[in-house]
This record gives C-alpha cells, structure tokens and sequence, in this order.
C-alpha cells in the first residue's frame, strides 16, 4: 500500500514568526510609499485614454487671423451695414459740430428705402457743390483704415444736410417767413440760433421731382445747401441714387453722444403731397358710382322712349 494513502503528514521545521516592520525605516514601507509619477505623453502622441492631444497654439501665431477676421468684418459693415463720418464745416451746427462722427445706416437703402422729410443724410456730391473745397492728402495708413471703415474717409466729397422735401413735395420760402412744405409752415427748432428760415437766399416755390431731394443745412447763414445751386444740372435737388444713408447718432466724442431723430414738425398733419390729394381722390371715387347710375338711368329712359 501507498504511504501517501496511510495518511501520514510530511515532516515541517519550526515555524518563524514575522518581525516587525521598524517604523523609522520608511524605505521599505509599501504601503505609504508614494505611486511613481507617470511622465507625460510627448506632445502629439497618444494618452493613455487612447486620444490624441491637441497642442495649443501660440498666441501670437493666432494675432494675424484674428486680426484679419476683423477686418473683414469692418470692411462688410461700412460696406452694408454703418459707416462713420466725419463733420467737416458749421453748415449743420448746432445739430452738429464740426469734427464730429456720426454713424449712417447704409442698410436701409439696400431694401429700398428712400430719404424721408427731417432726415438728416450724408450724400455724394450731385453737381460740383465742392468744386473750390480742398481737399486733404491722407497718409496711406489713413487711407487703409477708410477702405476698412475704420475711420471716416477724407477723400470722400460726401456732404451732410436735412431732407426738407422730396419727390412730389412743393418747397419754398419767402424772405421773412418760414420755409413751407405742400403749404404747411414748418416750426424749426432745430435751425442755429439768430438764423432766419432763408433771409439769405429765398427760393421757390419749387415742386421736388421723384426720385429726388431738397436739402438745407441747419445753420442756415452757413450753408451752400440747395438753395445756392438752383442753376446746376439737377437744379439744386439731390437725386436719391447719390443719398450714401441716414445719420442716426452722433458717436464721437463720447460727451455729444446723441441720436439724430426726425423733428416733430415734419409730422404735422397735411404735409404729406399724398395725402393733400387724397380727400379729392376719395371723393372722386365716391362719385363715380353715382355719375354711372344716374347716366344708366337716363339711357334706358330715352331707350325706353
């Protein structure tokens, strides 16, 4: 028979019991020993989540498309958007002071719209209006920052006054009176103080073509607006093709911030051309069914007859 079947034990040694662990011997402590630090990935290698790390860019390798970007978009803006100009003479004061900017919506005319009666708008000049005004020589930093839109443009022979009428309007002004609109008289609290209406130089009445404007400055004694140029190609109106927009607020300096809004005046009642009229279109549309029934009546009878 097997002895390993008989069930006897093998034979042990004495058995040793374990030492302690000296406590000031912290080199072989496993368990307080810190975890090695793991070296990080190289950049653009792996991780040990299985993605790839991104390496961030410098700043300044960033500055130039960002500074493009900008550009860009101020360039987009003066071209669709606003544009800032600059005010270069008194003829608008105290509306505006020379050396002021203001900011003109461009985005309306896309869609359309046309200059309306007390508007204050910036436009090309129509016919020569600047012929004897000099103009400055910007650097070519200047000039870059106005193709961009990111100061007004020196160059530009744009002038800046108030819509009084447009097309369809009758305009005039007798010396000593107020300038009138379709007859109505207009109540100008806007105009320079001292300034009459036109003393310097009545006009009209003149009746406004469509598709045109007629402009006055607001410092009256100070500005060569439509009254002085009834002799040009456009007889002092302003076609609407060459209107650049309307100024809507004064951006600079900060301490004459303002917006430009239609004075009340001009929204006084009958002003409008279109609505002079309308009382004899409505009563000639009123009358024709009546002129029909009564001139069908008298056929039958003397058909009848």
């Amino acid at each position: 028979m097997s002895g390993v079947a008989g069930g006897a034990r093998p034979e042990q040694g004495p058995t040793r019991r374990p030492e302690p662990a000296d406590a000031t011997d912290t080199g072989t402590d496993a368990e307080s020993a810190p975890a090695p630090e793991s070296d990080p990935a190289p950049e653009g290698e792996p991780d040990s989540g299985g993605g790839k790390k991104k390496n961030a860019r410098p700043f300044w390798k960033e500055l130039p498309l960002l500074i493009g970007i900008a550009l860009i978009l101020a360039l987009l803006i003066k071209t669709f958007l606003v544009q800032a100009f600059s005010i270069p003479s008194d003829s608008m004061q105290n509306t505006l002071q020379r050396g002021d900017r203001v900011l003109v919506d461009k985005l309306t005319p896309w869609f359309g719209s046309e200059p309306e009666r007390g508007e204050v708008v910036v436009f090309h000049d129509p016919d020569g209006w600047l012929r004897d005004e000099p103009t400055p020589k910007p650097n070519a930093v200047q000039k870059f920052l106005s193709f961009v839109g990111l100061m007004p443009s020196a160059e530009e022979k744009d002038l800046i006054k108030r819509t009084i009428a447009v097309g369809g309007d009758t305009v005039e002004c007798k010396k000593g009176g107020p300038v009138q609109v379709n007859g109505k008289a207009l109540d100008e609290p806007y105009v320079f103080p001292g300034n009459s209406a036109c003393d310097d130089m009545p006009f009209g009445p003149f009746k406004v073509p469509d598709g045109k404007i007629w402009v006055m400055g607001d410092h009256r004694q100070d500005s060569s607006d439509s009254r002085y140029h009834t002799d040009d190609a456009n007889k002092g109106f302003v076609p609407v093709s060459q209107v650049v927009g309307r100024a809507v607020v004064v951006a600079w300096p900060v301490n004459r911030w303002a917006t430009l809004p239609v004075p009340d005046t001009f929204d006084q009642s009958g002003i409008s051309a279109a609505a002079g009229a309308a009382p004899g279109v409505a009563g000639l549309a009123g009358a024709l069914p009546l002129v029909l029934w009564r001139r069908r009546r008298l056929t039958a009878g003397r058909t009848a007859g």
